[in-house]
């Protein structure tokens, strides 16, 4: 019988994925192991490889096609011996592609009701309509409990969204996983001027896609559908502002013993057989080894809020933010206490390449026990980021400057750095955080205390 290849679930949370690219055609031979497909994900492109041998008798999802559900049918093979153009007759058809976007709205167009006779109020309004009495939740007889699909409520669940302030769109008013999704930004709510409760805060509603283009002219602008990596960090890092409590503690520390230790560490670095250096610092490289070493020295701070409890860390995991094309992503370093500094720069240089290449596997950027965002390299000099969780704190770094310091009385010429730690106050109160940036501090003007 023929065998169907089905849209690999390259992550836990991945639920759909785009088919980048063929790298068989129909009527090739395949064999287990065989690299056969490029799946894109908002983060990475993955290669799908063949688990059975036998050959491509069908292709069911041409290449390019976005948003490909998770175990769908992607093609047939067929098994040794079998008749390929038979197997290939009998594979499921293709789902058809989804509509595009309108250019005014950005919105794709709703499936229209079934209907016995077409009717002349079919004509597109700009006008919002009311939602139908069916669209309130139901509630089950005799609980308070809603009508909701276990995806939405697991969706939920992640985003801490009470699904009783959701307004559902399936049939009966059941809640299901789009009503989740609009909930995230403030749309979809049970009644007009109602609030989304996300971890208990009220969220006010924000404005919708027509109420937006409404405020500028036709043709003043251009509409650039959001691909899945920006759906994706705008969905992470709102429900992380509207669900962590955060604060901010800044630092200002002289880098001075660093940058001269660098330099010496960089012109006495090896050569390779090409008289290449085998490795070259940056500032990034220290930072990054004194954020893992300051983890260990306040193992406290070295968290995850969990609502079962706390989840406190052997290792420190330190993820580095990466801007991409439309989006960042946060490779992982893991282990990095353990690690030299060229050990640190070397793998840091090829999780970066392989980030901008849309090549890292999940478990390349998922997890980490905390992260660096410097924007150094941009003159910025000090600025505070966005928590990315489960982590409980990110670093913030802005440019290493010239700056005038009191020292003894006396003001001199140092070259100073601001360094901002935001942290997750569920897991990490006020002192413990300031314990973690001072000792964060301590390390980056010492840096052979990084080496020892």
């Amino acid at each position: 019988m023929p065998t169907n290849i089905l849209m690999p679930a390259l992550s836990p949370t991945m639920e759909k994925g785009n088919l980048a690219r063929w790298l068989k055609k129909e009527g090739d031979k395949v064999k287990s192991g065989d690299v056969i497909a490029e799946i894109e994900t908002d983060k990475a492109t993955m290669e799908v490889e063949a688990v059975d041998e036998g050959t491509l008798a069908k292709i069911v999802v041409a290449e390019g096609t976005q948003d490909v559900a998770v175990n769908s049918v992607i093609a047939v093979l067929a098994s040794e011996g079998e008749d390929v153009k038979t197997a290939g007759s009998a594979a499921p058809k293709a789902a058809p592609p989804a509509p595009k976007a309108d250019a005014k709205t950005g919105e794709a167009p709703k499936a229209a009701a079934a209907s016995p006779k077409p009717t002349a109020a079919s004509a597109p309004s700009l006008k919002p309509t009311p939602q139908p009495a069916a669209s309130a939740p139901a509630k089950t007889a005799g609980a308070n409990r809603v009508f909701s699909s276990p995806l939405a409520r697991r969706l939920a669940k992640d985003a801490r969204i009470d699904v009783s302030r959701v307004q559902g769109s399936g049939p009966h008013g059941r809640i299901i996983a789009r009503d989740i999704e609009a909930a995230k930004s403030g749309k979809g709510l049970r009644s007009p001027g109602a609030a989304a409760m996300v971890g208990g805060a009220t969220i006010a509603p924000a404005m919708s896609d027509q109420q937006i283009l409404g405020l500028y002219e036709d043709g003043s602008y251009d509409l650039l559908p959001h691909d899945s990596m920006r759906r994706t960090i705008a969905q992470r890092l709102t429900a992380s502002v509207q669900t962590v409590p955060t604060f901010y503690e800044t630092v200002n520390c002289n880098i001075g013993k660093l940058l001269a230790a660098r330099e010496e560490i960089n012109k006495a670095a090896p050569k390779d057989k090409d008289g290449k250096p085998i490795y070259r610092l940056s500032v990034n490289d220290f930072i990054i080894k004194a954020l893992a070493l300051a983890l260990q020295r306040v193992p406290d701070a070295n968290v995850s809020w969990s609502e079962g409890g706390m989840l406190k860390h052997k290792h420190s995991d330190i993820g580095v933010a990466v801007a991409l094309p439309g989006g960042l992503i946060t490779p992982i370093i893991r282990q990095a206490e353990l690690k030299s500094l060229s050990v640190i720069s070397n793998e840091g240089k090829d999780l970066i390449a392989r980030a901008r290449g849309k090549k890292l596997k999940p478990h390349e950027y998922q997890g980490g026990t905390s992260s660096v965002s410097n924007l150094g390299m941009y003159g910025i000099s000090q600025f505070t980021a966005i928590i990315n969780p489960p982590q409980a704190s990110i670093l913030a770094v802005g440019a290493g400057e010239e700056r005038a310091v009191v020292n003894n009385g006396k003001i001199e010429i140092a070259q100073m750095m601001s360094a901002t730690i935001s942290c997750d106050h569920r897991a990490i109160d006020g002192a413990l955080g300031a314990e973690l940036i001072g000792a964060f501090k301590a390390l980056i003007e010492n840096p052979v205390m990084m080496i020892v």
